[in-house]
């Protein structure tokens, strides 16, 4: 005999269209306070529920652990209450049910305890703060043994992998469901708490957090203003490799986490960015091989101020493992504080030129880098958030840091006087 549940969530009419969907993949671009976390915690519960299959298994993913924790195990919690023979793990924020179904919350600050599990639906929640990688590296494959489905949803932040999943559900409908949610069509807040905010935040801000603009700038972006100016002046653009200028590298070198290495040239008064890349897990053998597998002729490698002590497995330092490996010309840049490195970053992005295919991803991380947002004050910190974006823009900084050619002319070179590499 069947158990009626009556799980104490009643759907706003915005989300019932989502709650009826067909297709497999969804992507939510929702104004805060809309409700779209419990909307997508109420639906990891109802798949649970519901599902013929056996051991099902469900994941709410945050960019970090410890948002998952503050906001949604509290609403898992409250609407899996009435549910008879609901267990909780309150160390692995699980849920598990009487039928084998389980739902999970992850962060992907900590992205391999992801890796060797499957997945018969996912929740990706403000996913602008995610890095892309997560989902096609790892998510997808684990979704694919039994055809699992995802939702991606937040709240606009540019134009971002977010972005470019919400223009990919516009172009496929019958694939992918979508919304997109302003407050002033949701009627959702109230019009006086509205109009207050509307009054207290910047236009920009009202717009972004409020009206879903993907155009509205970044808050607390680091380097808007400086990105934003590099696009309008058509310095983001098709760059060549120029084969008679020399190649300068730049490295974040992350211990379990991502390694970025930016590549520029110095070609007249410009500095081009002609290359970025980066790679989870991977030794230094690793990169010295994607160095060696690009037909740049190099000059010089910068790497943070502890490379000559930071070890990564091989009980040798950085610089010394690259040595062994046949990469002599490094250099250590400077040790500077975070904000001094940041201005000289500011000050150097007006000389760049940046490849936009080739440095895509690098391109995307400065314009996303952001400080962290101080209740306390209600201003911006002087801290950047620490999320996928962090290692393409501290590489960068390294670079604006220490990049300093030593035929740095203020003509276009003479390509005549020098020899081919």
């Amino acid at each position: 005999m069947a158990t009626e549940i009556r799980i104490p969530y009643t759907p706003r009419a915005a989300f019932l269209p989502f709650h009826q969907r067909k297709q497999r993949w969804a992507c939510l671009v929702c104004h805060r306070r809309a409700g779209k976390s419990v909307a997508c915690v109420n639906e990891l519960i109802k798949a649970a529920l519901t599902t013929s299959r056996k051991d099902a298994r469900f994941a709410y993913v945050a960019p970090q652990y410890s948002q998952a924790k503050d906001i949604v195990w509290t609403y898992l919690k409250h609407y899996t209450a009435v549910i008879p023979g609901v267990a909780y793990n309150e160390s692995e924020l699980r849920v598990d049910f009487h039928n084998g179904s389980r739902i999970r919350l992850y962060g992907t600050e900590n992205e391999s305890r992801l890796r060797g599990l499957y997945f018969d639906g996912a929740i990706l929640d403000e996913y602008a703060d995610i890095h892309p990688r997560v989902f096609d590296e790892i998510l997808r494959p684990l979704l694919a043994d039994r055809a699992g489905w995802a939702v991606f949803i937040g709240t606009p932040s540019g134009h971002n992998a977010f972005y470019k999943t919400y223009q990919n559900a516009l172009k496929n409908p019958e694939q992918w469901f979508h919304m997109l949610l302003k407050a002033s069509e949701s009627k959702i807040m109230d019009e006086n708490e509205l109009a207050a905010a509307k009054l207290d935040m910047t236009p920009e801000s009202f717009e972004q957090e409020f009206e879903c603009s993907f155009e509205a700038a970044i808050k607390g972006a680091v380097f808007g203003k400086e990105m934003a100016a590099a696009e309008a002046q058509g310095r983001i653009t098709g760059i060549p490799y120029d084969p008679y200028a020399e190649v300068w590298t730049a490295w974040d070198l992350g211990i379990g986490d991502a390694t970025s290495i930016w590549f520029a040239q110095q070609v007249g008064r410009e500095v081009r960015l002609i290359d970025y890349y980066e790679a989870r897990g991977a030794g230094i053998d690793h990169y010295v091989k994607v160095l060696k597998d690009k037909p740049y002729n190099y000059a010089r490698h910068l790497l943070p101020h502890d490379a000559d002590k930071t070890e990564l497995g091989s009980g040798m330092s950085v610089i010394e493992q690259l040595k062994q490996l046949g990469v002599r010309n490094t250099r250590v840049v400077k040790k500077l504080t975070v904000n001094e490195g940041l201005n000289m970053a500011r000050m150097f992005i007006p000389k760049c030129f940046f490849d936009r295919k080739n440095c895509e991803k690098g391109i995307e991380a400065l314009k996303v880098y952001r400080y962290e947002y101080d209740a306390l004050t209600d201003t911006n910190s002087k801290r950047p958030v620490h999320n996928w974006a962090s290692h393409p823009a501290d590489a960068f900084r390294y670079l604006a840091v220490g990049f300093k050619p030593e035929l740095m002319s203020s003509t276009p070179l003479n390509y005549t006087n020098l020899a081919i590499p």
